[in-house]
């Protein structure tokens, strides 16, 4: 029996496989046709059933009972690993949450080959976490104990943004000196690397590969931003209360703009103070929409119309975020202007950290051939319109935006087990 390898690139926000079988390169259909599926899982509360994608968003914003979770690899190199998380009343830990996530990608794949797969090469970003070695460290770790225990014997790791040169390297004609931006939900990748077709089937790429850097901004901090600058003030955010006008406390709204700390929120404790601030709150009408979301445990629900709000302003100018399921007729306005200020300085951060993986590199801005853009953040418009003036005279390449690191770990995955 032939001995098969496979990618995995579990990501912030979606998340593939990809096998190398009989020498072919495929992306295995993961949720009905797509290769593709959204990194969420939702336990429902009558049996504890765990559902997982596109069908776990489903079920959760048609308000079936049960816990949804989403942003689950942001979990990894945490203390949240160890301290675990309530699902339908009974403590689970993230191992075995995140561990049931990728088993079933791994069925999926070990489906379509006809066999059970044995080795991957399993993408991570440059950082799990920033500035803290002994994290990131422990973050790889946890995730290669989740491998072992999806039933994985070999298991190696590869930089996102090298896996996404990898795969669109096999599409070039002569070589190219590219740097690739991975920006997905939660991390920001950078890569500057020598790319041909001819160097495909080399076992060692070291030589080839300039610079890594990275920071841990994504997908994630824009909804983030956005939610804060644009939606949370029509719920009373930095709005006052009592006599001396002090200021409402900010942490409830910053965590309900963050897709891994929501679920935290909706504790008795926490609704007891924000009914207790209500009464004394200068602005009832706004204030009194936030307790409604706590006390009705809406809160991916908005933060679901954040990330819509992003996602429409890539193509139009201004779109209307629905927040009818708190107040009857509730909706914002949002301009892509406002989500562009929002945003700012993260897009500094993401363009500060390209620039210094160029300066690693020992190379100019100029002498940058090609662009690899990959991640869904790269649609944003702010985003692209940075890497265009960064790199005026490179080509860009941005097809496959979700699916190229899958591609490029399993193109890895036959140099390193084949």
């Amino acid at each position: 029996m032939t001995t098969l390898s496979c990618g995995i690139d579990f990501g912030t926000s979606n998340s593939s496989i990809a096998i190398d079988s009989k020498g072919k390169i495929s992306l295995v259909p993961v949720e009905n046709a797509s290769v593709t599926i959204p990194s969420a899982i939702f336990f429902q509360q009558r049996d504890n059933k765990a559902l997982y994608g596109r069908k776990a968003i489903s079920l959760f914003l048609n308000r079936e009972p049960g816990r949804f979770m989403r942003s689950l690899k942001r979990v990894l190199g945490t203390s949240l690993m160890n301290q675990g998380t309530l699902v339908n009343g009974a403590s689970m830990n993230f191992t075995t949450i995140i561990s049931a996530f990728l088993s079933q990608l791994k069925e999926k794949a070990d489906g379509a080959a006809g066999q059970e797969i044995n080795s991957v090469v399993m993408g991570r970003p440059v950082h799990f976490v920033d500035n803290d070695s002994a994290a990131d460290a422990r973050a790889q770790a946890e995730l290669t104990l989740i491998a072992q225990r999806v039933g994985f014997k070999h298991i190696e790791f590869q930089f996102e943004p090298i896996a996404a040169a990898f795969a669109h390297e096999a599409q070039l004609t002569g070589e190219k000196l590219a740097i690739v931006a991975d920006l997905g939900g939660g991390t920001s990748d950078f890569t500057v690397i020598r790319l041909s077709n001819k160097f495909i089937h080399k076992p060692d790429r070291s030589s080839d590969i300039l610079a890594n850097t990275g920071v841990r901004i994504g997908g994630n901090d824009f909804d983030k931003d956005l939610s804060l600058a644009a939606i949370m003030p029509e719920l009373g955010y930095r709005s006052t209360y009592g006599e001396k006008g002090l200021e409402v406390p900010l942490k409830p709204y910053q965590d309900l703009s963050e897709w891994s700390k929501v679920n935290f929120l909706y504790t008795p404790k926490l609704i007891m103070q924000m009914k207790q601030l209500l009464y004394q709150s200068h602005d009832k009408t706004r204030f009194s929409r936030l307790l409604k979301v706590l006390q009705d445990e809406t809160g991916h629900t908005l933060l679901a119309a954040a990330e819509g709000t992003k996602i429409a302003l890539t193509d139009n100018q201004m779109h209307e975020a629905a927040l009818d399921f708190i107040d009857e007729g509730f909706f914002i306005p949002i301009g892509r202007g406002q989500f562009d200020e929002a945003i700012r300085e993260e897009v500094e951060k993401i363009s500060a950290s390209a620039q210094q993986c160029i300066q690693e590199a020992g190379i100019s801005t100029k002498a940058i051939e090609l662009v690899i853009l990959t991640g869904g953040s790269t649609e944003v418009h702010s985003v692209q319109a940075e890497f265009k003036r960064l790199f005026p005279n490179a080509a860009i390449a941005d097809e496959n935006k979700l699916s190229s690191v899958g591609l490029g770990l399993a193109y890895d995955s036959r140099n390193k087990f084949n």
